[in-house]
């Protein structure tokens, strides 16, 4: 399977990942508010870091707008990735750590998505 191909995989499954969480996120599910309750960003950062999350899947879909879709995913599920070390903890509301190990995954594939493609950068080339 060529690289194009393996990458364009990628990029649509962090943007399922990243889009399907938004339902949680805009309709005010107690476990999302719940979440963000616990980190002290109910409600603006639920729904800013929902439209962030938005704009990344639809940027990581676009071939001149990848790397930047890639770079904010990754700086968001680094974020996800830090709350939940420092405040939430690994297994949330007895999830099993799902929307820990997600997020991990989720950083993962966004980080060798944009060193894939981080030379069509004016900025990392």
């Amino acid at each position: 399977m060529k690289t194009k191909t393996i990458f364009l995989i990628l990029r649509i499954a962090i943007a399922v990942i990243l889009i399907q969480t938004l339902r949680f996120k805009f309709t005010a599910h107690p476990d999302s508010v719940y979440i963000f309750e616990t980190v002290g960003l109910e409600p603006y950062g639920r729904l800013g870091i929902g439209v962030l999350e938005l704009i990344a899947g639809i940027l990581l879909l676009i071939p001149r707008t990848i790397w930047m879709g890639a770079l904010l995913a990754t700086g968001l599920m680094a974020g996800a990735i830090f709350m939940h070390l420092t405040q939430l903890g690994i297994d949330v509301k007895g999830d099993g750590g799902v929307l820990f190990y997600t997020a991990v995954a989720t950083f993962l594939l966004s980080l060798a998505t944009f060193i894939y493609y981080r030379k069509e950068s004016p900025f990392f080339s």
